[in-house]
């Protein structure tokens, strides 16, 4: 692995992202439509104002009860209404330039407990995202030989 490439060479510029003042419930939805784990929360401007993983998101959906599941959806999606990702998103967020290296991104995510980096401009603009997973298809992106 070249860790000494920069971000830009691994990251993802499709960002998907949401707005303070949206909803849980656009959350939701993103996570449904989509394989992604974490979504930037950016201002009027793009610039990164925090992020919301998965993992926050399960957990508030498991807030009223485990048990009669049709009823607990429907609860959710009211709560989900009227609950701001402002309220709920992580406001302290590691950001990355894409020009910063792969082994500087690998050094964040071993001393911390994230698994996604939004990535910015100069302007503290949004410009893409780099995950763990992102790390790990770029790490062992050749072939596994297979032994027979």
């Amino acid at each position: 692995m070249l860790a000494n490439n920069s971000l830009s060479t691994i990251m993802t510029e499709d960002v998907i992202y949401v707005l303070p003042n949206d909803t849980l419930d656009k959350v939701q939805d993103i996570f449904n439509r989509n394989n992604i784990h974490h979504i930037p929360v950016v201002n009027a401007k793009r610039e990164v104002i925090g992020i919301i993983s998965k993992s926050d998101y399960l957990l508030l959906c498991d807030h009223l009860t485990l048990f009669r599941k049709e009823l607990n959806q429907q609860n959710n999606l009211r709560f989900f209404q009227s609950l701001l990702v402002e309220e709920v998103m992580t406001k302290q967020v590691a950001k990355l330039r894409k020009e910063d290296t792969i082994h500087l991104a690998a050094a964040y995510f071993r001393e911390n407990l994230f698994h996604a980096i939004p990535i910015i401009d100069e302007y503290n603009k949004l410009v893409g995202i780099v995950s763990t997973h992102d790390l790990l298809n770029y790490a062992f992106r050749d072939p596994v030989l297979s032994i027979e």
